[in-house]
């Protein structure tokens, strides 16, 4: 028998196998994938973003209305203690301007193959090309394999699956359907950090596809967020929408469609770029005198041109003022959510009120969670992994609690 099943070979799960090896368990990791952490390695690929170095307090409240409930696994094992555990692995990390932390290889592979050569040499077992399909009649995990139906009897379990983005990493999201039949309650999964879908005309599209919009800061509702977004063939994306998701997303679930605000010279004073605009055209066109007058990139002034479009005014004949305020207030529509299958994480997941303070589930004794299975999100930056990592730690400590007190 083995003691305590872990499934789910990411970050959530092989932290929950490691507290546990360490505590003296005996444990195995089961995955649906021929190899661990394949989306913690797709994340490593433009640089391993563990954690950031931003104070905890600041750190804790990118949580937002999950803060409450993450609080106590990040504050037992918050960046310092990520960053120490990666040093171990002899892996050292450094802090980005931005404040965020990479690894010094500034990739995923060197990290993961360290830690899975640690868990190996702890005695971690792993069984991969194994898709978890619930329970049988007397309690046992069942399990897909090559060669057939598997039956795994645990005396306690981890559950560390993830959400519902990128389900050809692993992270499917079919267990919510198990769970569910089995009463616990499972928010439903959205899209989060992810990228949005804008009606842009053939012209804008097949000219502007792909370029970044710098410097820049987005406002939906009572949110604004500085940094870059990038515009797609069907939409836009970027950090800074990122960041945005949660209230983009909402708005469109609720009315179908959502207003997001650019502002193009964010820093720029409106009386500035009025006098700026006032000066004489001569003969330039709309988009040079927008270029040096407004100091505007080319996709910024396509922007304008897009937004006057639909308000069914000229570009060029707009007044200097009205001209300056559409430049730090340009509208763009919303029309839907990109597939949150494509999307960097996912919302939603078990409910907290469904979880003890160890994280073990109420009405499933002996099994607990962690992870992107848990309903919370956290934009881009590091905080991602840092919630996977501290929630498997703490899922880890439950289910070592739980198998000493019942052994």
């Amino acid at each position: 028998m083995t003691a305590i099943a872990v499934i789910g070979a990411g970050p959530a799960g092989l932290m929950a196998a490691e507290v546990l090896a360490q505590g003296g368990a005996r444990v195995a990791v089961y995955d649906a994938m021929p190899s661990a952490g394949r989306k913690f390695l797709m994340a490593g690929r433009g640089g391993l973003n563990l954690t950031h170095s931003e104070p905890l307090t600041d750190f804790l409240a990118r949580y937002r209305e999950a803060m409450p409930h993450l609080k106590a696994a990040i504050e037992a094992f918050p960046p310092d203690a990520l960053r120490a555990w990666s040093d171990a692995l002899g892996q050292p990390t450094f802090v980005g301007t931005s404040g965020r932390v990479f690894p010094e290889a500034f990739k995923a592979s060197p990290l993961l193959r360290a830690w899975l050569r640690r868990l190996d040499s702890a005695g971690v077992a792993f069984a991969f090309r194994h898709r978890w399909v619930g329970w049988d009649a007397r309690g046992g995990l069942l399990f897909e394999t090559p060669d057939g139906q598997r039956t795994v009897n645990a005396d306690a379990i981890v559950l560390a699956l993830g959400g519902a983005s990128w389900p050809r990493l692993g992270s499917d999201g079919a267990w919510a359907e198990i769970l569910t039949a089995k009463g616990v309650a499972v928010a439903p999964m959205k899209a989060a950090n992810s990228g949005f879908t804008v009606a842009w005309s053939n012209v804008f599209r097949d000219r502007f596809e792909g370029q970044p919009l710098k410097g820049v800061a987005l406002t939906v509702g009572a949110q604004t967020v500085r940094g870059e977004a990038m515009i797609t063939r069907s939409g836009i994306e970027g950090g800074a929408i990122y960041a945005l998701s949660a209230e983009l997303r909402e708005a469109v679930l609720a009315k179908g469609t959502a207003t997001l605000t650019v502002a193009l010279r964010p820093d720029a004073a409106r009386d500035e770029l009025v006098a700026r605009l006032s000066a004489p055209k001569g003969k330039q066109t709309v988009s040079n005198f927008l270029r040096k007058a407004g100091q505007l990139s080319p996709v910024g002034i396509g922007l304008l041109q897009e937004a006057a479009v639909a308000a069914g005014r000229s570009l060029a004949a707009l007044p200097p003022a009205d001209l300056a305020e559409l430049i730090n207030a340009v509208p763009i529509r919303i029309t839907d959510v990109a597939p949150t299958a494509r999307a960097i994480s996912s919302a939603g997941g078990i409910r907290f009120d469904e979880l003890d303070a160890h994280f073990m589930l109420r009405r499933l004794p002996g099994v607990f969670a962690a992870g992107e299975m848990l309903d919370w999100e956290a934009p881009t930056g590091g905080y991602l992994l840092q919630a996977s990592f501290a929630t498997g730690v703490a899922a880890g400590k439950g289910a070592l609690r739980w198998f000493v007190q019942k052994s």
